[in-house]
């Protein structure tokens, strides 16, 4: 256990037990706990990826309102037996969860996890990689475009997100039929997209 992770699973919060559950299982397929992201983070150590310096993201712990979940980085490349793991979006083409919504659940599942972060590790250290499908250009909806061009700090922010989180945004404003539901979308986001944060920061 990494000491600079602790606050993460001592803080009040709707999913201690559970995360404190996951903390235990992944920390007993002994990969390296991190902070990254403000989230606990399981690497891969070194010496098992050919002694190369830089240790390798296999998994992460993170929490959202509905539910906790494992993030697998290469989940795209996992067998998945089980049908546990869940593409968050259309967009996402490497990661995917496993998704928990009470302690019952992980600790039933205690050994299937093991044998898909086991899994990840060996996929990682086979030098797997994701073949990432190519960014096709963004067709942007009329009330955005016409939002951008009158606010050149918020055309600034949306170009610097990368590519998944523009890619969030355009599906979010233009799936709405009416341009006012559109419009009102839009407006409500334009504050996270000054601050730099994907439409699920």
């Amino acid at each position: 256990m990494n000491p600079k992770v602790d606050f993460y699973f001592d803080k009040p919060g709707k999913w201690q037990k559970e995360i404190q559950q996951l903390r235990a299982i992944v920390l007993d397929c002994g990969l390296t706990e991190q902070l990254k992201w403000g989230v606990p983070c399981y690497t891969l150590p070194s010496p098992l990826t050919g002694g190369s310096a830089k240790e390798r993201n296999i998994v992460l712990i993170h929490t959202f309102k509905e539910y906790c979940a494992l993030l697998f980085f290469k989940g795209a490349l996992l067998n998945d037996a089980d049908a546990l793991l869940i593409q968050q979006t259309e967009n996402v083409q490497a990661g995917r969860q496993i998704r928990f919504t009470g302690l019952q659940e992980i600790n039933s599942l205690k050994a299937t996890l093991k044998a898909y972060i086991f899994e990840a590790i060996e996929v990682e250290k086979a030098g797997l990689k994701v073949e990432y499908i190519k960014n096709t250009a963004l067709v942007l909806p009329e009330e955005f475009v016409k939002r951008l061009e009158k606010d050149p700090a918020l055309k600034t922010s949306f170009a610097k997100l990368t590519p998944g989180r523009q890619r969030a945004y355009n599906l979010y404003f233009t799936a709405p039929k009416q341009a006012k539901t559109r419009e009102a979308r839009i407006e409500k986001c334009v504050a996270q997209i000054l601050e730099g944060k994907g439409l699920e920061d």
